[in-house]
């Protein structure tokens, strides 16, 4: 199950490897240059777009994880104690940090658009 937001209808809102392809291919059209400021803006606006629909499903899958991961360690529960942070080995994931790096790649990318431009 995805987090829906209201910014993101299920109906319109694409999957997480559709999202990420997109924004990978928004970022290379970037680097490519040859565009106007405006078009470099407008896709730099697609690419946050994008980028945060990632995150949401990567936060939904976090959140998936983490509530199976407690009903495991609840399942094992010893009179020792049990690791209180279930979503610990999730938050470094390299997906996002891909993410990330996109985001400063399509903003880079306009700032060079923006200074040729000038």
């Amino acid at each position: 199950m995805a987090v829906v937001t209201d910014k993101h209808p299920p109906a319109k809102r694409p999957g997480y490897e559709q999202a990420r392809d997109q924004l990978v291919e928004l970022v290379k059209r970037l680097e490519a240059g040859g565009l106007t400021l405006e078009q470099s803006l407008e896709l730099w606006e697609q690419g946050e777009r994008l980028a945060a629909i990632c995150e949401e499903w990567l936060e939904g899958a976090r959140a998936r994880l983490a509530a199976a991961a407690s009903r495991q360690a609840a399942d094992e529960a010893t009179d020792d104690g049990v690791d209180d942070d279930a979503a610990a080995p999730f938050r470094s994931w390299s997906s996002t940090t891909m993410i990330t790096n996109c985001r400063q790649e399509v903003k880079a990318a306009a700032r060079i658009r923006s200074d040729r431009n000038e």
